[in-house]
């Protein structure tokens, strides 16, 4: 019976696809949700520095959510979508259900993402009959900017950004976390702000520096004691990053060194922006 089995579970996964679109549909979710991420895509957003073997793991079913190949028949969840893979899955379907070992997939990881290399329809099967795990050989691709298995297609442009900006603002590792604002669009106007620093501190001091130098000074000089005196006035904001903060002050400071006007007037509006803003 094991044949006819997997012929109900190909048709049973083909529903629960058509289901899924249904939903997605009616809740105006975006269309992007259920795409299978293609790995060259991804790694070009997030900067590939290099990879390692990782040898045969286990790993969780659902964190594999993309594919190395330009493949098309399976959707993110690896839920068929053309019936052109349906006798290849059965016949795989069928040797599952009839207890028949199954070689490794091959995959790529990517933070905590993983893309098929081989095994496409094993893993399809996989999801389909309710496994939650599957042995792998692992290949890990280091990035520049890391990845969840929750990333989806329409987010790498904004990964792209973020790349750019550690490669134009090279902080240490204990520094990235905290430098980080809520709205990716953001990280060019930080870049833009810390390289104009830098442009004045080798002014200043006479003597130029690398990016990395640049960087470290700029965290240890400007970012952290800035952050730490907004802290101290309350003018951090109950929303948002701390790094959005010090942008918005930082637009403030850079006009009113312009226009030199620094009354108390001028600081009892900024402290009012900032409670609105807080608010909000």
């Amino acid at each position: 019976m094991a044949g006819a089995d997997a012929q109900d579970d190909f048709l049973r996964a083909r529903r629960r696809l058509a289901l899924s679109r249904l939903l997605r549909w009616m809740r105006r979710e975006p269309g992007d949700v259920d795409h299978i991420l293609p790995f060259d895509e991804v790694v070009g957003a997030l900067g590939r520095l290099q990879e390692r073997d990782a040898g045969l793991r286990v790993i969780p079913l659902d964190a594999i959510v993309g594919t190395v190949d330009k493949l098309q028949g399976f959707d993110r969840h690896f839920r068929p979508t053309s019936p052109a893979v349906r006798a290849r899955w059965e016949r795989i379907a069928a040797a599952m259900r009839r207890g028949e070992p199954m070689p490794p997939i091959d995959v790529y990881r990517v933070g905590d993402a993983y893309f098929v290399r081989d095994g496409h329809h094993r893993v399809s099967v996989a999801r389909a009959l309710g496994h939650g795990d599957i042995e792998a050989h692992v290949t890990d691709v280091v990035t520049r900017v890391g990845a969840g298995r929750d990333l989806l297609r329409a987010d790498l442009p904004l990964k792209s950004h973020e790349r750019v900006f550690f490669e134009r603002v090279p902080l240490p590792r204990e520094a990235r976390e905290r430098v980080r604002p809520s709205d990716p669009w953001d990280f060019g106007r930080l870049a833009e702000n810390v390289e104009a620093w830098g442009w004045r501190w080798c002014q200043e001091h006479s003597r130029l520096i690398d990016r990395r130098e640049l960087a470290r000074r700029w965290y240890e000089e400007e970012y952290v004691p800035v952050v730490t005196l907004l802290r101290d006035a309350g003018m951090l904001g109950r929303s948002g990053t701390e790094a959005d903060a010090y942008l918005r002050v930082g637009s403030d400071r850079y006009r009113l060194l312009r226009t030199h006007e620094w009354s108390e007037d001028v600081l009892a509006r900024l402290r009012d922006a900032e409670g609105r803003s807080s608010s909000a």
